[in-house]
């Protein structure tokens, strides 16, 4: 099935008033590239609520993920001089002082219920369609992407406009967090027997198979108890409460369909970073992905990359980083001692044996690779956290690197807005006022960069097609890791643990040495185990408020009441629909 170009014709807050809440009179209109469908054709209306994910909904910085990890002790996007005020949008979710009308808590809202919009829309052209070819496959995708959209904004906004389709009366309702997540993994459960095994009937990782439920399922019950409860002020949530099918607890059911993957087809990657590869389609950890292509076609989004990388930082002379988001030190300051730890960093070894070192010793390194549509060549910067002083190409002022003979020259880099700055990526964030993330013009180099997401050069710098996965394999030996914890099976979460830091290697010029097993576990080091293998995946927001941490001060931003655990309906939603309440709080 092809992705679809979608147009929306109204702006987003009116779709949300008119069409979320109006599914039979959908003012959208969906363009299929080949046939010209339309929104009820079951092909193009299934298509369109898979586009959603790729539509910046999971890619881009300032939606779901932005909300999931800008306001978290691991990562900020801060003022840095001149870049980056955007009316105060960034730095407010450091802070925890967004409002009502912050554009990008707007922008996420929006685009998660366009994803609710566009699955409800398809179901209705799968239900008049009866004889549509696997049109109960195709159904129970939908009604799974639906639940992934619903949870996602129950998750981040407590409520969900809804129509149940399946019910006598499909008039709108509004869901709540702390009845609906019952109902959400009751759906998801009654779906299954329905859905494809991933890999069989065409499907693939971005496809809502068998396995992508079984993920989905581990992920609402392993969050269940924070949205049954999401203002308990002491954090003490009842992670042992009794499952929904009365079959065990909560910790129980997430031990069970983690293990139906865990004990599956999938396999850890021993080079960390293959999961974040350019050809990361092919990881052997993908359960659920976004699937990404760089065809200059269809949207897709570099931000991972793009974002943190300093302006000066030129993976080809045409592309380049914009010095936006960092790490935060909190989050830095928990790999102490781990520093070799596959997990954190990797050295790039080019063909010819060249290794980057970073540290001002590698004078050059070989042209090995060119952007396919300019010609130009590729530098290759090392992977994970950077810290400290960065080294890389400069630019000849002719369109091209500066080189040595026919080798690239590595340089000593300065920062592009301030010439007289060392890009010296300083793991202490000094803000003037230590409760706003506003850097000065000669402060704009501090913060440690993420390059766990590699850069794709072609077509610019906002196109990847690297895979965005929602669930990996990894991702899903943390959630069993913390379950088992949860129950006081210390040793079976310290088995996974250690398998997940044993299974990474380093690079040839460490030996490929594999990582280091913990011969302990508390819950100290079990939080920073599942932050070295998640950071920067858009799991931290969630992750902080099960274990009490996320109301806490940290960098650039105070203690912080629990309604913050939650953000506010945009207030140009309450505007048009007098029918949702905004949230405790606000």
């Amino acid at each position: 099935m092809k992705i679809l170009n979608i147009t929306s014709k109204i702006a987003l807050t009116a779709i949300l008033a008119s069409s979320v809440f109006s599914c039979t009179d959908l003012e959208e209109q969906v363009i299929d590239e080949v046939i010209g469908g339309e929104s009820q054709n079951p092909e193009s209306a299934v298509a369109a609520a898979y586009a959603q994910m790729a539509e910046g909904t999971f890619t881009d910085h300032g939606n779901v993920w932005g909300l999931q990890e800008y306001p978290t002790d691991e990562c900020m996007l801060p003022t840095r001089g001149s870049d980056w005020g955007d009316g105060g949008k960034w730095r407010a979710l450091t802070e925890l002082t967004w409002g009502t009308n912050n554009a990008a808590v707007s922008s996420t809202w929006n685009a998660l219920t366009s994803g609710i919009t566009r699955s409800l829309t398809a179901i209705e052209a799968l239900q008049a369609n009866p004889d549509f070819t696997n049109q109960e496959l195709f159904m129970a995708e939908t009604r799974g992407l639906l639940a992934l959209y619903v949870y996602n904004t129950l998750d981040l906004f407590g409520q969900a406009p809804y129509r149940d389709l399946f019910g006598d009366d499909n008039s709108l309702v509004i869901l709540q967090a702390d009845t609906e997540i019952d109902n959400l993994i009751t759906e998801v459960e009654s779906i299954i027997p329905q859905l494809a095994e991933l890999g069989e009937q065409q499907t693939y990782n971005g496809r809502f198979t068998k396995q992508a439920a079984y993920a989905l399922l581990a992920d609402m019950y392993l969050n269940r108890a924070v949205l049954k409860d999401r203002y308990n002020a002491s954090s003490s949530f009842n992670f042992t409460e009794t499952a929904v099918d009365g079959d065990g607890t909560d910790m129980d059911k997430v031990i069970y369909y983690t293990s139906l993957l865990i004990n599956g087809n999938f396999q850890l990657e021993s080079n960390y970073f293959d999961n974040f590869a350019l050809d990361n389609g092919t990881s052997t950890e993908m359960i659920f992905a976004v699937v990404q292509e760089n065809d200059n076609i269809r949207r897709s989004d570099n931000d991972f990359a793009y974002m943190s990388a300093a302006r000066g930082q030129k993976q080809s002379p045409d592309n380049r980083g914009t010095n936006a988001s960092c790490v935060e030190t909190e989050f830095y300051n928990t790999w102490e001692g781990n520093h070799d730890d596959p997990r954190f960093h990797r050295y790039y070894q080019y063909d010819d044996g060249t290794w980057f070192m970073n540290d001002g010793t590698t004078g050059s390194v070989p042209v090995q690779d060119a952007r396919p549509d300019t010609g130009k060549p590729v530098f290759h910067f090392n992977r994970g956290l950077l810290a400290g002083q960065q080294y890389g190409p400069l630019l000849d002022g002719q369109g091209g690197y500066v080189m040595d003979g026919s080798r690239i020259a590595v340089s000593f880099l300065y920062m592009e807005k301030n010439a007289t700055v060392p890009m010296d990526f300083t793991p202490e964030l000094n803000f003037n006022n230590p409760l706003e993330a506003v850097f000065t013009q000669d402060q704009i180099n501090q913060g440690v960069r993420n390059f766990k997401w590699e850069f794709d050069p072609e077509y610019g710098n906002g196109s990847s097609q690297v895979d965005v996965p929602l669930y990996r394999l990894g991702g899903i030996y943390c959630m069993r890791a913390e379950a088992y914890f949860r129950k006081g099976e210390t040793g079976s979460a310290l088995s996974d643990i250690n398998m997940l830091r044993t299974s990474r290697t380093r690079e040839a010029l460490f030996d490929n040495a594999p990582g280091v097993a913990l011969e302990s576990l508390n819950e100290t080091s079990l939080y920073n185990e599942i932050g070295f293998e998640m950071y920067w995946e858009g799991y931290r927001r969630k992750q902080m408020i099960r274990f009490g941490t996320y109301d806490e001060a940290y960098t650039a931003k105070a203690a912080t009441d629990p309604y913050l655990r939650v953000y506010a309906i945009p207030q140009e939603t309450i505007d048009v629909a007098d029918y949702i309440a905004q949230n405790q709080g606000y």
